[in-house]
């Protein structure tokens, strides 16, 4: 067993938008849960550039608390962009029901129990190919391993070049990463994508193939085909969530073994914990932090009365580790009893791809304990990533790789 001490901040010190808080949120979530909601000003894209004012939201930081936002999308919109408008609408995401019921069925099928189950062996393959790859000693496990799986998976889903990759990545992280990419170059990068996926949209209208391109084309929803811009915006969203969840449970899941060589040699001679490390992961490092919702109405949480068109950030992580629901929250163990993390949301918008997300891990984390003996932290401390408010992930994460004899 083991637990987290850093101390938590003076609550009057805390910036839930700075980038100290993005690398490591958890004490400051310890010092405000007791005042969830706690209304904080949230800086926009660019806002040192002068891009307007910092936004004001109210944090929900209590289980309770976002599970019932999750579960009342009628009054907690997704709807966002309007205000914040140096958010990219991303189709889906940014939808309500109940249209957002009729779009979510038109890729469902694509991640239906089978289609995941088909793909398993190729993902293996795939698990197994870039570990020989990255071979043995010192690596950066997030350029070598964590990010290209997840990114190749949906790009091949998507139906697109799987190899071109770094360039999807780099597509995502100005999507992802906001708070942190210069406008000009966020639009430069938003251009790119949004001309990539339209030429991809108008070659599958010439000769669809089967793939989910293929599907938003041939799609309608009340008698009518999606529009060119709209059908980006859904490739734009399969694209960014198909990916950086996964890399970041990877990453964040190989970064606490590393950490942990004790856990990592049980894992290697009892893989029934495989399921449990990634569960636990999930709730303790969980990798989509928080999501944004507006209010459609006055309401009252927790005593605290949030006006109609008010910004409301649902924090994933804070709830993950309350201690109402999860005793010893900061520590990392496997033997806790069932309850309910919310690291994939909930309702509506549980996240569709969380079978998908959950066998890459799986498939990802048994690659690494066949691959090698042990995985240790590099001479050079992990990066964490600080532009992106959403997520929690490493930029960078040296490990020092050793091969198994098996595999040597």
């Amino acid at each position: 067993m083991e637990t987290e001490t850093a101390p938590s901040p003076s609550p009057e010190q805390i910036d839930l938008s700075a980038p100290s808080v993005i690398a490591d949120p958890y004490p400051a979530y310890r010092a405000l849960r007791g005042r969830s909601p706690v209304l904080y000003a949230r800086v926009p894209a660019g806002g040192a550039a002068g891009l307007g004012e910092p936004i004001r939201a109210y944090a929900l930081l209590r289980h309770a608390e976002v599970l019932a936002a999750l579960r009342d999308p009628q009054t907690f919109s997704s709807n966002v962009t309007d205000k914040i408008r140096v958010l990219p609408r991303i189709t889906l995401l940014h939808d309500d029901p109940p249209r957002h019921t009729h779009l979510r069925r038109l890729v469902s099928r694509s991640f239906t129990p089978r289609r995941i189950a088909e793909l398993e062996p190729w993902i293996g393959r795939l698990a197994a190919s870039l570990l020989e790859a990255t071979g043995d000693g010192p690596s950066d496990l997030m350029g070598a391993y964590a990010m290209p799986l997840p990114m190749m998976v949906i790009a091949t889903l998507l139906g697109i070049p799987a190899e071109r990759y770094v360039q999807f990545r780099s597509w995502s992280e100005s999507v992802m990463s906001y708070s942190g990419i210069p406008a000009e170059e966020r639009a430069s990068r938003g251009k790119a994508m949004v001309d990539f996926f339209a030429a991809e949209l108008e070659a599958r209208r010439r000769a669809p193939s089967g793939d989910l391109i293929s599907a938003l084309v041939e799609a309608e929803i009340d008698g009518a085909r999606l529009d060119t811009p709209e059908a980006v915006g859904f490739c734009v969203g399969l694209l960014v969530a198909g990916n950086d969840t996964t890399t970041n449970l990877i990453g964040n899941m190989a970064h606490l073994l590393s950490e942990r060589p004790e856990l990592y040699r049980r894992a290697q001679q009892d893989r029934s914990l495989v399921g449990p490390i990634i569960e636990e992961t999930l709730r303790h490092s969980s990798p989509v932090q928080r999501l944004l919702r507006v209010t459609t109405r006055p309401v009252d949480v927790s005593g605290v009365m949030i006006p109609a068109g008010h910004l409301v950030d649902v924090v994933f992580g804070a709830a993950n580790r309350d201690p109402a629901v999860f005793e010893e929250p900061d520590a990392f163990r496997l033997d806790r009893p069932p309850a309910e993390h919310l690291a994939f949301g909930q309702g509506t918008h549980f996240c569709i791809g969380a079978a998908l997300a959950r066998m890459e891990a799986r498939i990802a984390l048994n690659a690494l304990l066949d691959c090698y003996e042990s995985i240790t932290p590099g001479e050079a401390p992990p990066l964490r990533q600080t532009r992106a408010i959403m997520p929690l992930g490493f930029e960078s994460l040296p490990l020092v790789l050793r091969r198994s004899r098996a595999t040597a």
